[in-house]
């Protein structure tokens, strides 16, 4: 079995999925390829899966000549579905919902993607998020679901023994757009600052994603919190070498704050779980997987920053209550999102389409 995975640009949580599917699915005979249609700093991962970039209908068509691919899991481009056929593929389309944004970003996404969906796809692939769940029960009812968690890798992503910092640190990962609401963590992280003077904050972002009017508005909340000599960005850092991010968060006596105004699934906050590092997130849905409140980490409600701080320096004050929802989220992640259950599911769900 050959498949293909495409989406837009190598960064964030879908180039770690695609990334990780592909090394696990080989293991059960099924060789996965990577299309992009952009470069971009997750290319820096990949060693070891068969990698296309490009953007042009010609190069599209002499890879998908020559491999035969048996199926294409298409991530959000539902354009690519419309492409796809008119480049001649003939086998199934399956399109996969990740990365969707806010909720009003999902549903006019959906929505513009419903008639592509109708002609050219004959499943839609999902994490077990309510609200994308919801939205295509909603837009698209004809379409065939298939609902799967997402995998971690625990063989990479578990505590590591690290120095301990001399500081505190509150982490945050993402990129500097709407829906991770930065904002909010440039807010809670001055609040902290105020109860804790030696609190460091540390940003891993990808620079390259960030429009420049962001990352001037960035700039200028930076200097009016007064926190550039607490703050440390740091962009684009290799996949591999995130578990000892986390790890040293935990070791600092801090944790990894999320404010995401949503998630459908959240790879940094299980990526962090999975280290050890207690994480303080914001009840965006698709993090409701692996977060139950003081058991596995901790809940906010968006916006309510005296809720968030107090969250926070529970966390790191309450010194059983942290070890016990560090235990438990190791626990969880081990469990419950191993890369062979993804294995088992994703051959079923082509199974069911007749692709073997």
């Amino acid at each position: 079995m050959k498949i293909l995975f495409a989406f837009y640009v190598p960064s964030g949580g879908v180039e770690t999925l695609n990334r990780l599917r592909c090394e696990t699915l080989r293991q059960y005979g099924v060789e996965g390829h990577l299309l992009y249609t952009s470069p971009g700093s997750g290319l820096q991962n990949i060693s070891n899966t068969p990698t296309y970039v490009t953007n042009y209908d010609e190069d599209i068509s002499q890879i998908l000549e020559a491999q035969k691919f048996d199926a294409i899991v298409v991530t959000s481009d539902y354009l690519m579905t419309q492409r796809l056929r008119r480049l001649h593929f003939p086998g199934p389309i399956i399109f996969e919902a990740q990365g969707f944004g806010t909720m009003e970003q999902a549903h006019r996404l959906v929505q513009d993607a419903s008639s592509y969906l109708q002609s050219y796809c004959q499943a839609v692939l999902l994490p077990p998020t309510s609200h994308l769940i919801e939205l295509f029960n909603q837009v698209c009812p004809w379409l065939r679901q298939f609902i799967m968690l997402n995998m971690v890798d625990t063989s990479v992503f578990h505590p590591h023994e690290v120095g301990a910092p001399p500081r505190p640190i509150l982490g945050w990962v993402g990129r500097l757009e709407k829906n991770k609401n930065w904002t909010e963590y440039l807010t809670i992280g001055h609040r902290l600052s105020q109860l804790i003077p030696d609190l460091e904050l540390h940003m891993l972002t990808d620079e390259t994603l960030a429009a420049p009017e962001e990352q001037h508005r960035f700039k200028k909340w930076v200097a009016n919190w007064n926190l550039t000599h607490r703050l440390q960005t740091v962009s684009n850092v290799p996949h591999s070498q995130m578990p000892i991010q986390y790890s040293r968060v935990a070791a600092s006596g801090g944790f990894l704050l999320s404010t995401s105004m949503v998630e459908g699934f959240g790879y940094a906050v299980a990526e962090a779980i999975a280290c050890g590092c207690p994480v303080v997130s914001t009840d965006s849905d698709g993090v409701r997987l692996f977060i139950k409140h003081n058991q596995t980490g901790k809940f906010y409600s968006l916006g309510n920053i005296d809720q968030a701080v107090n969250e926070g320096l529970d966390v790191m004050r309450n010194l059983p209550l942290r070890q016990y929802i560090r235990e438990q989220g190791i626990r969880l992640i081990t469990e419950s999102f191993a890369p062979a259950k993804y294995a088992e599911a994703f051959i079923h769900m082509m199974n069911s389409l007749d692709v073997s």
